[in-house]
């Protein structure tokens, strides 16, 4: 049974619909605006698609995500027939066992074990949502010189912002806290949030938390139906903070580094 890939998005997303929280980035991924930087493969098995690996070709180091739907094993054989057309050097998004297999041709470096989690108490959003100002292009000088300053190792691309789906928080005229997305899309209805972050010298106030809450509620008027985000497994003070705001734990996983033998 060959692997082929993938361009009937319907097809791709009833395969991630069956646990959507666990799956927000492939499904936003789906949309009009990442569409043209996707790679989607699965068996050619004529019939209904168990299981999808995306590889996501923007950024300068390609990203492989491949989470499995435990108990289903079928990812495995799938993803040992792909290594070989993958590129030389990745960064992954997978399910802990599948280290195993991307092991086979590549050196996993830094493995560092993540949490996905999702919107499930959006009532509690009222509580903390701060007054926060929409960010758009014009404020593209001022955001990248903030995210050098508050967040250096950001995944940021300029492009987000025309998501219009950017807030912030100012102190004293400047920005002290954004709070953005990752993944946007009303057609799918899935969001993620990304790029959140706090000068060091406003951190410990809540803006964060306040910036995450008022964003949260612009993308459930938005239409969109889940919210999720990724957090590393061992950021206690993040995954406290996130819960408080209405989110549960989905799925776990790794983030590593994938240097070809």
């Amino acid at each position: 049974m060959p692997v082929v890939e993938l361009n009937d998005r319907e097809l791709i997303a009833n395969v991630f619909r069956r646990h959507t929280g666990a799956h927000v980035y492939e499904l936003g991924d789906l949309d009009d605006f990442e569409w043209c930087h996707t790679q989607w493969f699965g068996w050619d098995s004529g019939r209904r698609v168990e299981d999808v690996v995306l590889l996501y070709t923007q950024p300068e180091v390609p990203v492989l995500l491949a989470i499995a739907d435990s108990p289903r094993s079928s990812m495995q054989p799938l993803l040992s027939d792909i290594l070989d057309s993958l590129p030389p050097v990745l960064y992954t998004h997978a399910s802990a066992p599948l280290l195993a297999t991307l092991a086979t041709r590549y050196e996993v470096v830094d493995a560092v074990p993540h949490v996905k989690l999702a919107l499930q108490h959006a009532e509690v959003l009222s509580r903390y949502a701060a007054n926060v100002e929409l960010l758009t292009l014009d404020d593209l000088d001022e955001i990248t010189t903030f995210y050098e300053e508050a967040y250096p190792d950001t995944w940021f691309a300029p492009r987000m912002l025309e998501t219009g789906r950017y807030v912030g928080i100012r102190e004293g005229g400047h920005l002290a806290c954004i709070a953005g997305v990752h993944v946007y899309s009303p057609t799918w209805f899935v969001a993620a949030l990304g790029n959140v972050a706090t000068v060091p010298a406003f951190r410990g106030r809540g803006l964060a938390r306040g910036a995450c809450a008022a964003l949260c509620r612009l993308l459930l008027d938005d239409g969109i139906e889940t919210i999720g985000l990724n957090v590393r497994a061992d950021n206690e003070a993040a995954i406290r903070s996130y819960t408080r705001l209405g989110f549960e734990s989905v799925v776990e996983y790794m983030e590593a580094s994938l240097v070809a033998r």
